[in-house]
């Protein structure tokens, strides 16, 4: 095995997810992970922390488009218009990785850590949120309430499009469950 590996990091997720798959988070070792990528263990640990992060590593940067979405959002958006948009734009990319995502959303569910881990990230995102829609000029408690219900209509929206069998559209189940929202809290 050579001194550099070209694509490490992917490989150990690619490993990592297919271990999950087979055999459980649990009963994955690290060392398995590093073996079936063709890596080291200290290579593993020079990319992800432990091997939750195989699973979270991607938390932050989600975190930082959704961020920028809403500084990018028109000044004219209503706050929950401009939390959709971040999280349509989320969807967008997420759309591409479905098998990914069904997988990973798989074995999050199969473990109580993990899940625990998963409502983390969600707060963390909320609270991400609710921050750039302050810095927009938006008030409390309007700026909380409009990024923890957007990421409550993206935690179903995303539930609906992992669990579903035919191929539906993850930006479209963002709007048409903000929509549905709508709906709810005008009292329709």
């Amino acid at each position: 095995m050579g001194r550099w590996e070209p694509n490490a990091r992917g490989r150990l997720a690619q490993a990592a997810m297919e271990l999950y798959v087979e055999r459980g988070f649990e009963q994955t070792t690290v060392a398995e992970i590093a073996r079936r990528a063709g890596l080291t263990e200290r290579t593993f640990f020079r990319h992800f922390a432990d091997k939750r992060e195989v699973l979270f590593g991607g938390s932050r940067t989600l975190q930082e488009h959704l961020v920028e979405a809403v500084a990018e959002a028109p000044d004219s958006a209503a706050p929950i218009d401009a939390v959709a948009g971040a999280l349509e734009a989320a969807g967008a990319v997420l759309q591409e990785r479905r098998e990914y995502s069904q997988q990973r959303q798989a074995v999050i569910a199969a473990n109580a850590e993990l899940r625990e881990r998963e409502l983390i990230k969600l707060a963390s995102l909320a609270a991400a949120l609710a921050d750039a829609l302050r810095r927009r000029g938006v008030k409390e408690p309007a700026a909380s309430l409009a990024a923890e219900a957007g990421i409550a209509v993206f935690k179903i929206a995303f539930e609906r499009w992992i669990g579903e069998a035919a191929q539906a559209d993850l930006p479209r189940l963002i709007r048409e469950s903000f929509v549905e929202l709508k709906a709810v809290t005008a009292g329709r």
